[in-house]
């Protein structure tokens, strides 16, 4: 019963993560509820989307969209603030966090109403070194967010790195598939270690989510930056749903 749960909606949620990210808002959910204990269920579905990531930034760098110099300061940045929000996250109640969240979605879904070509930013490029500034504050900045609490990490940096450091979409598609394949190693490797991954069960959704990654990856190659705005919007939608869930249930 578990595997008919969790493996079809792993598959959907790899098809949503490899396109805008937000992946685990639809497959944590479905870990929890085929019963399995919540650090259980985290480090088992870190194991399967860590499986499926891995295919789709493979598939973004063979297709040209890994930019070495934003992978590379991306990467450490991301790590390096996921560091600091892991221990943040040891002091802190997240309740906080998960409020301000709440209120400042809805401007966050204006943004990407409004905002009907993310590819418009990237005519207007910016000089390479404040790009890169730039991409690392960003980086820095969600990777903390990511290891204090972490949904919706890469529809986050899908929508931030166009807007802010004018990065096409297909470049910050693979800038945020390198970022979310690091974090999510780091973490595995810690449930890893402390026995909280169920293997038969993580391997068989990963095996499903590797499918639908690169399905997805394959309907971005194609279609580009008009894919992601619609399944954006259903990554945000969900990601308020858990919100209220978190803070209300």
């Amino acid at each position: 019963m578990e595997f008919l749960i969790v493996c079809p909606l792993a598959f959907i949620a790899g098809f949503v993560d490899s396109i805008a990210g937000g992946g685990g808002l639809i497959s944590l959910p479905a870990f929890i509820f085929a019963g399995l204990p919540v650090h259980q269920a985290i480090g088992t579905n870190k194991l399967a989307s860590t499986m499926g990531t891995t295919i789709a930034t493979i598939r973004y760098a063979i297709s040209g969209y890994m930019v070495r110099e934003f992978v590379i300061v991306g990467v450490a940045c991301g790590l390096f603030g996921s560091w600091g929000g892991s221990n943040l996250a040891l002091l802190a109640s997240d309740t906080v966090l998960k409020a301000i969240m709440l209120v400042a979605l809805p401007f966050i879904a204006f943004f990407v109403l409004k905002t009907k070509d993310l590819d418009a930013f990237s005519k207007d490029p910016l000089p390479k070194g404040k790009a890169m500034a730039i991409t690392a504050v960003i980086a820095l900045v969600v990777g903390v967010y990511d290891g204090f609490y972490g949904p919706g990490t890469g529809t986050f940096l899908m929508m931030l790195l166009p807007a802010l450091a004018h990065q096409d979409v297909r470049t910050a598609a693979g800038t945020t598939k390198a970022i979310n394949l690091s974090t999510n190693v780091a973490a595995l490797v810690v449930f890893l270690v402390n026995g909280a991954v169920l293997l038969p069960l993580g391997l068989a959704a990963g095996a499903f989510n590797i499918v639908g990654n690169y399905i997805g990856a394959g309907k971005f190659t194609k279609a580009g930056a008009s894919i992601v705005r619609p399944i954006m919007l259903v990554v945000l939608v969900l990601f308020a749903a858990k919100l209220i869930f978190d803070l209300f249930m």
